[in-house]
């Protein structure tokens, strides 16, 4: 089978598209013929050896596709079942062996490109938006790159449990992605001051909580926006890791939360996935929560995949599709 390999941390032309052996399901396995393959910051920080991977490895944590051959000892799924995951390595294949406990059933309104966008990001809005911090009604939350994957999911949950939105944008175009999810109002971050912006949008209160998946670059703004013990749940890095920080800063701004959750760690037990993906599915079927599909890539074509979603040249998912 086909599939992409890294053998050698780097930039994206470590990226090998290259033929490989077609993998046997082991006990609490399945073998899945990849229908589309979810790509994720995630996969650029292990590419590039920012999260550690052994040597060499097949890229990828999100995908959808078909059941072809179930592990021995593998209850809950059979061959031909249509399933979703994250959190489960190797996606970037034409075939992938996924843990059984890490993979949900699709359900028949739910095609696979988008489970395939769906699941990853999907699964990390609803943690944040229920877990991390519970949005209430009237609550204001900023959410920087509101135009990306993860921005335009957080803005449509947000909204939809009555919170406010201020997000931020780079260009004219993503301003109007991220209004038509539900953005309440728009900062230019390369254009404004958004901590200057944020206080004059709320009345010099700050914000409830900030989600940033930004990092390095947004991580000073995102404090100084917060209202007094707001919370600031920092998900991803994706223009580099946050420095360390002094803890007395939390003081200084007002007694804030600070945070740095991952999805492997909110859906700990079968149970708190298929809570989480039953949910997430719903508000998919229903109209809540609106999936878009910003470009799709050939999976020899995973190099380009990277080089746009690193050079923030894309808006919404992107999906490699073997």
């Amino acid at each position: 089978m086909r599939a992409i390999r890294v053998a050698t941390n780097g930039g994206p032309e470590v990226l090998e598209h290259t033929e490989v052996e077609a993998p046997d399901p082991q006990p609490g396995q399945l073998l899945v013929e990849v229908a589309a393959a979810g790509v994720n910051f995630i996969d650029t920080y292990q590419r590039s050896g920012i999260y550690k991977m052994k040597l060499p490895f097949t890229p990828g944590s999100e995908g959808a596709g078909k059941v072809v051959a179930v592990g021995s000892d593998v209850t809950g799924f059979q061959v031909g079942d249509r399933v979703g995951w994250a959190m489960a390595p190797g996606s970037y294949a034409e075939r992938a062996l996924v843990p059984a406990d890490k993979a949900v059933l699709v359900p028949d309104g739910v095609d696979d490109r988008t489970a395939a966008a769906a699941l990853l990001q999907g699964l990390t809005a609803h943690y944040l938006v229920t877990s991390t911090h519970q949005v209430r009604t009237g609550e204001t939350a900023l959410v920087h790159a509101a135009a990306g994957g993860m921005g335009l999911l957080l803005t449509q949950l947000i909204k939809s449990r009555g919170g406010n939105v201020i997000g931020t944008v780079s260009t004219p175009e993503k301003e109007e992605l991220a209004r038509r999810a539900g953005a309440d109002e728009i900062i230019r971050y390369t254009e404004e001051d958004v901590a200057k912006e944020v206080e004059d949008l709320t009345d010099g209160r700050g914000v409830d909580v900030v989600y940033d998946g930004v990092g390095k670059t947004t991580f000073d703004a995102s404090l100084a926006s917060l209202r007094p013990r707001g919370t600031l749940a920092l998900f991803g890095a994706s223009s580099g890791p946050v420095p360390p920080v002094d803890p007395q800063r939390l003081n200084a701004g007002g007694s804030l939360f600070l945070t740095r959750p991952s999805l492997a760690h909110h859906i700990l037990t079968r149970d708190e996935l298929d809570w989480r993906a039953g949910e997430l599915f719903n508000w998919i079927t229903t109209g809540t929560l609106k999936i878009r599909i910003g470009a799709t890539y050939p999976l020899a074509e995973a190099r380009r995949a990277h080089e746009d979603l690193e050079g923030r040249r894309t808006t919404g998912k992107l999906l490699l599709l073997p």
